[in-house]
């Protein structure tokens, strides 16, 4: 390994030797190619569209893919490509939401139970509760309670994926707790929150990591699920789970309004999950091995 004059790795090897990571991993290559291009889309696609994704044009309705719509029009004779780019940064944006949120609170509850013993039982058995019941029936419940806008379906599917997240962060943390440099920190007076977040959260950070890519592709499913059957993002709004919903109207007649919000959410789940399978490849010290 090259070596600075302070006896730091050099940058360069550093970028080499994440290079080789990426190049050598398939999935985490093509899983990583096609997040950024679906961040990309939602970031800056808005820019480049002329359309507005909201206005209807009764003229133009169920036109087929063509020059002047590459992805046809729907049956208010909005653009669907402009409507796709516009949902992309939506769905995206709740989705990155319900993930951080959720990693947030399930690493504080996690960390939390799993040190102080007396919190375990009651704490994991609420969480029990809730995975007792299926996240999206949970959550459709949630919705028609709370109300359908997108707060609310932030706050509904966070409520479905923090028992999971929880789980992974507890028993992660758990098996850091019993480590012997955990004993050391606390024979050197190491206050309780100092060992919890300073010694036992950044070694759980591999597993923690790779739910967190699983949780992103969940979320987004469900997302477009709610928003398929009406409780999610509300329209004129344009997600690509209420796209799905317009388009199964005219599925005989505009194939295209369903096959493109539908292949959409197909290539971003599977390049989540991609990325995700060969994070826990690249992070689990028995798979590396072998």
């Amino acid at each position: 390994m090259d070596v600075s004059a302070n006896g730091l790795p050099e940058r360069s090897s550093w970028v080499k030797q994440s290079k080789r990571i990426f190049f050598r991993n398939p999935f985490i290559a093509a899983g990583t190619i096609i997040i950024i291009l679906a961040f990309l889309v939602a970031a800056i696609g808005p820019m480049f569209c002329k359309y507005d994704p909201i206005k209807s044009n009764i003229r133009q309705r169920l036109l087929a893919p063509n020059a002047k719509h590459p992805f046809g029009t729907d049956g208010f004779g909005r653009d669907a490509l402009t409507r796709i780019v516009y949902a992309a940064r939506i769905s995206l944006k709740i989705s990155f939401v319900i993930v951080l949120i959720t990693t947030i609170l399930a690493s504080l509850i996690g960390v939390g139970v799993s040190w102080f013993r007396w919190l375990d039982n009651p704490v994991m058995r609420i969480m029990d509760v809730l995975m007792s019941v299926p996240s999206l029936i949970l959550a459709i419940a949630l919705m028609g309670f709370l109300g359908a806008n997108q707060t609310n379906l932030v706050i509904a599917i966070v409520v479905t994926q923090l028992p999971r997240m929880t789980r992974v962060v507890r028993s992660a943390a758990i098996a850091i707790r019993e480590n012997e440099y955990i004993e050391a920190a606390r024979a050197l007076g190491a206050s309780d929150l100092r060992i919890m977040f300073k010694y036992i959260y950044p070694n759980a950070l591999s597993p923690i990591v790779v739910q967190a890519t699983f949780l992103f592709a969940h979320a987004i499913l469900v997302e477009s699920a709610l928003s398929f059957i009406g409780v999610g993002t509300p329209p004129p709004t344009p997600s690509w789970g209420n796209m799905l919903a317009e388009g199964r109207e005219h599925i005989s007649v505009a194939w295209w309004l369903t096959v493109i919000p539908g292949g959409s959410i197909m290539t971003t789940v599977l390049g989540l999950n991609l990325l995700g399978d060969g994070l826990r490849d690249l992070l689990d010290p028995r798979l590396r091995g072998q």
